[in-house]
């Protein structure tokens, strides 16, 4: 209960705050490009019940859940929009309203897309999906420039399937396991000192 109310009052916060810097972004996206102004793409949360997640739109506008589910590298679907917003993770900003929805925490496994979750060792599924999943963790650190590395990959895909992928399982049961105020405020902390200054 007491993680549910520290998110709710630092998502609603966020939002507040951030409203002239998102107002800006929207704008920016609607004339860069046709299409909406968010990315909803469905993804895997707590328990493993389907949600619809939000994201400024970075990509050339298409059915959001068509498609290679990857992006790799200089993708050249990405708008010259997401060019700007993508390295400095701003695209996320908006799962702040997942936060307020419930469907996320500000802290906890990122959530992934049903195909790539039905690929998870069924115990260790049970467990990333025991808690909300959150818009930063211990992999969204150290895999902070994941499209740059599965660009330098012969075969993308199954680099992500083989090696980054149960990395970034291991991080989320290592989560799982250290779960606390605690751990959810040096993650916050770790995040945004990467996103400040990220040399």
């Amino acid at each position: 209960m007491a993680k549910r109310i520290f998110d709710l009052l630092l998502a609603a916060a966020g939002l507040v705050l951030l409203s002239p810097l998102l107002a800006v972004i929207a704008v920016w996206i609607k004339l860069d490009s046709p299409g909406p102004v968010f990315f909803r793409q469905e993804r895997v949360g707590r328990l493993g019940r389907s949600f619809r997640i939000h994201k400024f739109r970075t990509m050339r506008h298409a059915d959001a859940d068509a498609g290679a589910q990857l992006t790799v590298g200089a993708d050249a679907r990405i708008t010259r929009a997401g060019r700007a917003l993508r390295p400095r993770k701003l695209d996320e900003l908006p799962q702040l309203i997942d936060v307020l929805l419930g469907d996320m925490s500000l802290v906890g496994p990122r959530p992934e897309v049903p195909r790539y979750v039905a690929m998870y060792p069924p115990a260790l599924r049970d467990k990333v999906l025991s808690v909300r999943p959150g818009i930063t963790d211990f992999a969204s650190i150290e895999y902070r420039d994941e499209n740059a590395l599965l660009a330098r990959a012969a075969d993308p895909e199954r680099e992500y399937v083989e090696v980054v992928m149960p990395a970034k399982l291991r991080h989320a049961e290592h989560y799982v396991d250290t779960a606390g105020f605690g751990t959810d405020l040096s993650l916050i902390g770790r995040t945004l000192r990467k996103l400040l200054w990220p040399t």
